[in-house]
């Protein structure tokens, strides 16, 4: 049965499936990234959102403190 791309499950909300493009734009979009971006985060921390979200939330915060 194809994905219906107007559904999304449980795992659908709580990992990052990178080679779907749809789901790299709507994430990079929530995140406000842009997908290669997001592409790196998903490298370094995992597919799990939670993750991703946190080490972009450490990133900017770093990068807040190194621009002061």
């Amino acid at each position: 049965m194809p994905d219906d791309l107007s559904k999304s499950s449980g795992q659908d909300r709580t990992r990052i499936n990178t080679s779907q493009p749809h789901e790299l734009r709507d994430w990079a979009k929530k995140f406000g990234i842009t997908t290669e971006q997001l592409r790196a985060a998903v490298a370094q921390v995992g597919n799990e959102a939670s993750k991703v979200e946190e080490h972009l939330k450490v990133r900017k915060g770093a990068k807040r403190a190194t621009a002061h």
